[in-house]
């Protein structure tokens, strides 16, 4: 692909359209089509063939998320969801998700908590990211296979007691997620935190997914949480989550709420850092798909800490970003497809 990402911009609005148009092309991405519904997209992307789509979810005759399922059943194309950051968007934008979007972001021109044009790189940025991304091993996989049984059954013969895990993902993460704890036994000995990129509005439903998905108890985050055995923590969207106290085989942690150096938030690097320096039993550092270099320095502080780094492999990551830069540490034990990851945290891979 060239540097200039070929993208068709999809939504109802025609101000949001040219607003959308106005800042891709500022950031040196070539919009080469428009529609103003889902039915017209299908059209706009068959006839030009683009390298991504920039997708609304509401609009007329046909929505975002029937439209993305045409799309990858028709003629897959790397989709990125523009929705609103709020609890319905987050049904919405999940829904999106599993029909086979690869990533969502707040749409341009509503109240965000960002400058203007900070919000306008990540734009760009989010774009290229997704144009880039492998639906072979990643995004289409995940929509065919959602709802189903996705992993192997694994063993709980090489965890180590009380060991906690730290997942970190970012692009492609929410299904890889469920896909990674759907693996792990609810008897297993681990307390696992979660951090995924997700705005705040989006994380307690994430929660709520995973916890219907897995054998384990999933909740979202809260300060002064507690977490044990068999048990799940997810980052809260905007706050760093970070381990202040481990005792008995229970982690207790705390919302922070500063950027702590990081340009993400929540970071991985955050909450790694914070366990590798809390916990002195076992740990596990897992690094799946995602753009950015987030968790790089997490897994370092892991792997000096004596903890087993996991990177998802290339080949199934929507997007390898984060699992190329964690590699690229030297720090990590296992490189693995995503449905061994469960088996790498459970059964002890080294």
């Amino acid at each position: 692909m060239t540097d200039a990402p070929r993208t068709v911009v999809v939504d109802d609005s025609r101000f949001m359209r040219g607003l959308i148009t106005d800042i891709l092309e500022s950031g040196g991405i070539d919009v080469v089509g428009e529609a103003a519904d889902g039915a017209e997209a299908l059209t706009v992307v068959a006839e030009v063939e683009p390298d991504v789509v920039t997708m609304d979810v509401e609009m007329p005759r046909m929505d975002g998320i029937e439209a993305v399922e045409r799309i990858m059943r028709e003629q897959p194309t790397p989709t990125l969801m523009l929705s609103a950051y709020t609890e319905d968007g987050a049904e919405e934008t999940f829904a999106a998700l599993d029909a086979g979007a690869v990533d969502f972001f707040a749409k341009p021109g509503g109240e965000v908590s960002m400058g203007v044009s900070r919000l306008e790189e990540q734009l760009v940025e989010t774009v290229r990211s997704v144009a880039e991304a492998d639906l072979s091993g990643g995004a289409a996989v995940a929509a065919a296979t959602h709802g189903g049984s996705a992993t192997t059954t694994t063993t709980t013969d090489g965890v180590e007691p009380n060991t906690t895990v730290v997942i970190g993902s970012s692009t492609g993460g929410p299904d890889a997620v469920e896909r990674v704890l759907a693996g792990i036994p609810g008897g297993a000995d681990v307390r696992v935190l979660v951090v995924q990129h997700m705005p705040e509005a989006f994380t307690g439903r994430f929660a709520d997914r995973l916890d219907s998905a897995c054998s384990l108890a999933v909740s979202e985050a809260t300060d002064g949480a507690r977490v044990g055995r068999g048990e799940v923590l997810v980052a809260r969207g905007g706050k760093h989550l970070a381990v202040t106290r481990y005792s008995g085989g229970r982690l207790r942690v705390e919302l922070v709420d500063e950027d702590r150096g990081q340009n993400v938030r929540p970071s991985v690097n955050v909450t790694m850092e914070s366990v590798a320096e809390t916990v002195d039993d076992p740990i596990v550092g897992v690094i799946l798909t995602g753009m950015g270099d987030d968790g790089a320095t997490g897994v370092t502080a892991i792997d000096d800490a004596g903890g087993r780094i996991i990177a998802q492999d290339e080949e199934t990551s929507v997007v390898y970003g984060m699992p190329k830069r964690a590699a690229a540490t030297g720090r990590v034990g296992s490189v693995l497809p995503l449905d061994d990851v469960a088996g790498g945290i459970v059964g002890g891979a080294p």
